[in-house]
């Protein structure tokens, strides 16, 4: 129990004194409900390797405060659909932090879906958002302002199909590397690139509507 703790502790303080560099000064509830998702995926993680193994600090950061980084692209009341949910990264971070949000989380693997909605039981948002066990190419197109996508399987693959997929107006929000951005100037799309602390080939793509319509 004490070392469950210990990494609890270690996660919150994290959050304290990295939020600044992300953008982000956290209230003591808003810490609370982000500890309370890092715990519920810890309890899950060895059963569905939501995500790879690593220490308290890094979940922060890697995981927590750089998804919050697609925060100030979203606009108030913003509805999102965040494609290949899995551990519920970006969007559950940032459902936590921004209440107006409203989201649907689209996600392939059943169990996965399963650990979702929990999250979102267990955090109160599952008003907020609610949770597809689909493909995104199954579902139909949404009526939705914004995409957002970070842990999709072979993402550079997909990246045809999620666009196809998109609203032509929406703005999409996807985390990836070099290989992603390739495939974002291959197209001629209207992007702007927010770098990621400490990374030196993970960028946070922020790709313009206006630019598919």
């Amino acid at each position: 129990m004490s070392a469950t703790l210990s990494h609890a502790e270690e996660f919150t303080n994290a959050l304290e004194t990295q939020g600044p560099r992300y953008g982000v000064e956290l209230g003591t509830q808003v810490i609370a409900r982000l500890r309370l998702y890092y715990e519920h995926v810890l309890a899950w993680n060895a059963r569905l390797h939501l995500v790879a193994p690593c220490s308290p600090v890094e979940f922060a950061t890697r995981h927590v405060l750089e998804s919050l980084l697609a925060l100030p692209h979203l606009a108030p009341e913003a509805r999102v659909a965040d494609v290949g949910s899995g551990a519920g990264l970006p969007i559950i971070p940032c459902l936590i932090v921004r209440p107006d949000i409203g989201a649907t989380l689209i996600e392939a693997s059943a169990k996965k879906a399963i650990f979702l909605r929990e999250a979102l039981r267990l955090l109160d948002k599952h008003a907020q958002a609610r949770v597809l066990n689909q493909r995104f190419e199954t579902t139909e197109m949404m009526e939705v302002g914004f995409i957002t996508c970070r842990a999709l399987d072979r993402f550079t693959e997909m990246f045809p199909r999620l666009l196809a997929w998109s609203p032509p107006a929406s703005m999409l929000l996807l985390f990836g590397g070099p290989s992603l951005r390739e495939e974002i100037e291959h197209r001629s799309l209207n992007y702007t690139t927010v770098r990621i602390p400490e990374s030196e080939q993970r960028f946070l793509f922020v790709v313009k509507g206006t630019a598919r319509n």
